[in-house]
């Protein structure tokens, strides 16, 4: 195969793959918390709309991000207050985000832009920039496998960098701190954690909160780095896709990237096989391409949903005996 070839294919992986890796990663600490988080999807739709909206306002690429932090953890406290402190539904709420999201975009977009619900393209010192253009160019001249490595891991923007970075820092949060064993804890037996003394409620409510600065981060890269501007429902099921990675990976982060980048590279792949003629077949269907990954998050979900283990406590609101 082409050396080009194959840097690009993979270049192209982890570009797509990065709103995947920060949805499954907040999906990871959110659900090994105990709480079911569904609203992914909803999320990362509002904080997207929210980067775009304050970033052609102020034309400042930090307030365009803390405007979607702000929004994410907002978002995830909302989802805590209805969910941990008042045991409402966990799937149901999840949904009622992702829904009034989709149509509260719309609306806001229309009322603030009066461009069918989209927003201006955000100005060019708002987009996040490529690192490591230097580095990649030395890498380059490597004889045989340089151009390919450069074209794969250099020249990014720096979220692609920070989303496999934040992979080794939730696994390190979950398996190697006193946090993350009370956390996985209060996923598996909450009553134990409510007995040692520890707080439920506030292990729960420090998990939503981390899960709203990364779906934030994965809402804001949608607009920063992929789109110029948002666009209604422009985030096209990503959230369930990151949802189907973290059980396919049972809950593990190292699992959930595996997944990630699996379905990272089929949608890089499709992107390539739009106007493709395959033998006995001809030219194939543009949306039969389109439709590969999230077939294949259907195929995962069919295959390791029964065989995956979640945490004993998912989606069950934890009550203190009196």
């Amino acid at each position: 195969m082409n050396e080009v070839l194959i840097g690009t294919l993979v270049a192209s992986t982890l570009r797509v793959s990065v709103p995947l890796i920060l949805c499954a990663m907040a999906g990871v600490l959110c659900e090994r918390s105990g709480v079911i988080d569904l609203g992914l999807e909803g999320k990362m739709l509002m904080t997207a709309f929210a980067t775009a909206s304050v970033g052609v306002a102020t034309g400042s690429l930090a307030l365009a991000l803390l405007a979607a932090v702000a929004v994410g953890v907002a978002l995830s406290m909302l989802h805590g207050w209805a969910c941990v402190s008042h045991g409402g539904d966990q799937v149901v709420l999840g949904m009622a985000l992702t829904m009034t999201a989709a149509g509260l975009t719309v609306v806001l977009g229309i009322a603030w832009f009066a461009q069918g619900g989209q927003t201006p393209p955000l100005p060019q010192g708002v987009r996040l920039g490529r690192w490591f253009t230097g580095a990649g160019a030395l890498v380059g001249q490597i004889p045989g496998v340089g151009q390919a490595l450069a074209l794969a891991f250099f020249g990014h923007n720096p979220m692609v960098y920070l989303s496999i970075a934040l992979v080794g820092a939730v696994a390190w949060l979950l398996y190697r701190t006193r946090f993350g064993l009370r956390l996985r804890a209060a996923g598996e037996n909450p009553a134990m954690v409510d007995a040692a003394g520890v707080s439920v409620q506030a292990l729960r409510y420090q998990a939503l909160a981390l899960n709203g600065v990364l779906s934030a981060l994965a809402g804001a890269y949608l607009v920063l780095a992929q789109n110029p501007s948002f666009i209604p429902n422009m985030t096209a099921g990503r959230g369930y896709m990151a949802l189907a990675a973290l059980i396919f990976g049972k809950w593990r982060p190292g699992g959930a990237l595996a997944a990630c980048l699996l379905f990272g590279f089929l949608d890089a792949v499709s992107i390539r096989l739009q106007d493709a003629v395959l033998p006995f077949v001809g030219t194939v269907p543009v949306q039969a391409i389109q439709a590969l990954p999230y077939l294949l998050t259907v195929v995962l979900l069919a295959g390791f949903i029964g065989r995956a283990v979640a945490p004993a406590a998912l989606g069950r609101p934890y009550v203190k005996d009196r």
